[in-house]
C-alpha cells in the first residue's frame, strides 16, 4: 500500500511538472513568438501573382523620350480556384485568340499560381478589360508593362531589344540592364490548402520598384535627320547596306547612329537575328578607301616628311617593287602641291607620303589613331578591324595602306580617328551613355567628357589638317558638301569590296566624312553606302550631298552660327575673277562637250554619255575652276 501511494505521488508530481512546462511553452509561443508563427502561417496561405517592374525610360541628351513603357496587363490564374475549367478555357481562348488546349494546360497544372505565358502575357488593355468583365473565379489580372517606341525603328540597333520578361537582350537594353530592370513586385492573395480565399485576410499589392532612367549622348533631332537621309538614300540607290554616325569631335559623344537595313524593336521576332545583333557602324569591318588618307596626311605632317606647298608631279601611277599602282584619275593630276594632293585625293601622292614615313612610323600612327583595336564604345559587338602586320609586309602593302587599301576598319574607328585629327590631336573614347538617374528628383548623374585615351598629333599639326580638309570641301573632290557661310571640311572615299580574298567587279563602298566648323569642330558625320545601284561610283557624287544635308540640319539643331574667314568656293584664291553658273551636262554626249573660257573640264571614265557632274548644275563656280564630268 505504501509503495502504491508513493508511485501515485510520483506520477502526480510528474504530471504537474509536465503541465507547467506545457503552460510555459504555450505562454512563450503565444506571447513571444506569435508574430513569427503568424508570418509562417501567412507564407503558407499566400499565393503571389508576380508583377514586373517598369523598366527605366531612355532619353536623349536633352531629356526627350526615346524609349518608354506602356501598360500591358498579364493574366494569372490559381488553378484550384477555377470552378468550371471548360467554361473558363473557352472564354480565355476566345479573348486571347489561341487554341483551347493551350489554356487548358495552364488551368490544370498542379501549381499554386500560374502565369499564362506567353499567350496571356503583356496583352492589350482592351483584352484585359474584356476578361475582367466575366468575373471568373481564380483568374486575376496584374499590372504589367512593355516597351514603347514613339519613333518606331529609329535608333533600333543602338537601343536594342527586350524579351517577353522585360530583360535586355541586345544593345543599350542589355548593357545597362542592371540599371533599367528595377525590382519586381507581386499581388499577394491568401488561400487555404484547397485554394479557397480566406475571408478575413485581405489581398494586397507589394509594389515593384521602377528601373533607373538612362540619358544618352544622342540628340534626337539629329537622329531623326540621319534616319531620314538614310531612308531616302536606300530608296534612291537600293544599296545593300548604309551606315551613318554623327559625333561631337571634341568629346567623342555619339550624337546619332543608324544603319540600313533596320528593324522594328516592338516586333523584332519578325526579323532575321542578324538585323538586331549587328550594329553596322561598330560591327562591320571594311576597306575605308580615301577617307583613311586623313590618317596618312596627319602622320606625314606631324613627322615633317612633306610641306603643304611642296610640289609633286602625278603621272597617274607609281611603280613600286615592279607593281604598277594606278591613280583613280586616268593620266594623273600633273603637277600640284601636297595640299592639292589631299584636295584631289591623289593616290600616288599618298603613296609617296607613306614611303617617306616608312612602315614602322606609318603603322605606329595607324595604331595610335585607334585602328586595329576596339574604340571602347559602350555598345555590343564592336569589331577591331584588321591591319597589316608591318613586320610581314613590303613596300607595295605600305603604299596601298597609305591611301586606304588593304587594311579594314569600322565606321566608328574612322570617325573617331578623323575627330582626333582636327580636335587638337586627342583620341577620345566614344560613348553613348551620358547620364543616369531620375529627372523627377533631379538626381541625374552625368558622365564627364571627353574620355581622352591619348594625344596622337600636336595641336599645331591638327590645325593644319583641319584647314587642309576645309580646302577639300571648298576646292577639291568634296565640293558637293560645301555650305555657303560655313567652314565645312571633309574627305571622300570610294573603296572596292573584297569577298573571299578578291575584289568584286563593280561593287564599291562609297563614303564621305564631313566636319564643321573647321576652325572650332562641333559636329562630325560619316556615312557609307555599300553597293549603291544605278549611279556613278564615287563618294563625292553619292554620299557627300547626304552628309551636306545632315550638316546643314545640325547647324540649326546645335545652334552653330555661320563663320567668316573660311575658304569660299569662289573667292579665296581668285579674288578678281568672276563666277559662273555651271550648266547641266548630264545626258550629254562626251563628243559634244566643248571647251569654254568660263571653266575647265575633267572627264572621268571612258564612256560616251555624261551620267553625273560635280559641281551640280546651277552651282556658282569661280572663273577657271574645274567641272568634273563622269561618264557611263
Amino acid at each position: 500500500m505504501y509503495l502504491f501511494r508513493k508511485r501515485l505521488i510520483f506520477i502526480y508530481v510528474l504530471m504537474m511538472l509536465f503541465a507547467c512546462v506545457l503552460a510555459i511553452r504555450l505562454t512563450y509561443l503565444k506571447v513571444y513568438t506569435k508574430d513569427d508563427y503568424y508570418e509562417r502561417a501567412l507564407e503558407l496561405w499566400t499565393r503571389s501573382a508576380p508583377v514586373e517592374a517598369r523598366r527605366g525610360n531612355i532619353y536623349d541628351r536633352n531629356g526627350k523620350l526615346i524609349v518608354g513603357s506602356e501598360l500591358a496587363p498579364t493574366i494569372v490564374v490559381i488553378p484550384k480556384q477555377i470552378k468550371d475549367v471548360e467554361k473558363t478555357t473557352k472564354i480565355l481562348a476566345k479573348v486571347l485568340e489561341c487554341d483551347e488546349d493551350i489554356i487548358e494546360s495552364h488551368l490544370t497544372k498542379k501549381v499554386s499560381v500560374e502565369v499564362l505565358k506567353p499567350v496571356g502575357q503583356k496583352i492589350s488593355v482592351q483584352k484585359a478589360l474584356e476578361i475582367a468583365s466575366y468575373s471568373i473565379d481564380g483568374v486575376y489580372i496584374v499590372a504589367d508593362t512593355k516597351r514603347s517606341y514613339p519613333y518606331g525603328y529609329y535608333l533600333s540597333q543602338v537601343i536594342g531589344i527586350c524579351g517577353i520578361d522585360n530583360q535586355g537582350i541586345t544593345g543599350i537594353e542589355y548593357i545597362y540592364d542592371e540599371y533599367l530592370k528595377g525590382s519586381s513586385g507581386a499581388v499577394k492573395i491568401f488561400t487555404d490548402a484547397h485554394g479557397n480565399l480566406i475571408d478575413d485576410l485581405t489581398s494586397y499589392y507589394e509594389e515593384a520598384t521602377s528601373g533607373i532612367d538612362l540619358y544618352l549622348t544622342i540628340d534626337l533631332d539629329l537622329q531623326i535627320t540621319l534616319e531620314r537621309v538614310l531612308d531616302n538614300a536606300m530608296a534612291k540607290y537600293n544599296a545593300d547596306e548604309i551606315m551613318g554616325v554623327i559625333m561631337d569631335p571634341k568629346t567623342g559623344e555619339i550624337l546619332a547612329m543608324a544603319s540600313r537595313p533596320t528593324f522594328d524593336p516592338s516586333h523584332y521576332q519578325d526579323y532575321d537575328q542578324s538585323l538586331y545583333n549587328q550594329n553596322l557602324p561598330i560591327w562591320k569591318s571594311f576597306e575605308p578607301g580615301s577617307t583613311f588618307k586623313i590618317v596618312t596626311f596627319s602622320a606625314g605632317l606631324e613627322e615633317g616628311v612633306f610641306s603643304l606647298n611642296e610640289r609633286f608631279i602625278d603621272p597617274g601611277y607609281m611603280v613600286i617593287d615592279g607593281a604598277r599602282i594606278k591613280d583613280w584619275k586616268a593620266g594623273g593630276h600633273g603637277e600640284q602641291t601636297f595640299l592639292q594632293v589631299l584636295q584631289n585625293s591623289c593616290n600616288p601622292g599618298f603613296m609617296t607620303i607613306g614611303l617617306r614615313l616608312g612602315k614602322e612610323k606609318l603603322f605606329k600612327y595607324i595604331k595610335d589613331f585607334g585602328f586595329g583595336e576596339k574604340t571602347g564604345i559602350d555598345l555590343l559587338g564592336e569589331s577591331t578591324g584588321i591591319i597589316f602586320n608591318e613586320n610581314k609586309i613590303g613596300n607595295v602593302e605600305l603604299a596601298t595602306s597609305a591611301f586606304g587599301q588593304g587594311n579594314s576598319t569600322t565606321a566608328i574607328q574612322l570617325i573617331t580617328a578623323a575627330s582626333a585629327a582636327v580636335n587638337g590631336g586627342y583620341l577620345n573614347q566614344p560613348a553613348v551613355l551620358k547620364g543616369i538617374g531620375n529627372a523627377q528628383t533631379n538626381g541625374i548623374l552625368y558622365q564627364d567628357f571627353p574620355i581622352i585615351k591619348r594625344q596622337v598629333i600636336s595641336e599645331k599639326t591638327s590645325k593644319m589638317v583641319a584647314e587642309s580638309l576645309e580646302a577639300v570641301a571648298s576646292l577639291g573632290t568634296a565640293r558637293s558638301a560645301y555650305i555657303e557661310g560655313y567652314r565645312v571640311g571633309g574627305k571622300t572615299g570610294t573603296a572596292q569590296v573584297a569577298e573571299n580574298g578578291k575584289y568584286v567587279e563593280g561593287k564599291y563602298i562609297l563614303s564621305f566624312l564631313g566636319i564643321a566648323p573647321m576652325n572650332d569642330p562641333e559636329v562630325a558625320c560619316y556615312i557609307a553606302v555599300n553597293n549603291a545601284k544605278n549611279t556613278i561610283q564615287y563618294g563625292g557624287v553619292v554620299v557627300a550631298p547626304m552628309v551636306k544635308e545632315v550638316l546643314a540640319s545640325s547647324f540649326s539643331i546645335l545652334n552653330i552660327q555661320a563663320q567668316s574667314g573660311g575658304i569660299p568656293l569662289d573667292a579665296r584664291y581668285w579674288i578678281d575673277k568672276r563666277t559662273y553658273i555651271v550648266d547641266d551636262y548630264v545626258g550629254s554626249k562626251r563628243s559634244k562637250i566643248q571647251n569654254t573660257t568660263k571653266y575647265t573640264f575633267n572627264i572621268v571614265g571612258d564612256g560616251d554619255i555624261i551620267v553625273a557632274q560635280l559641281p551640280e548644275a546651277g552651282y556658282p563656280l569661280v572663273e577657271g575652276g574645274t567641272v568634273i564630268l563622269y561618264t557611263n
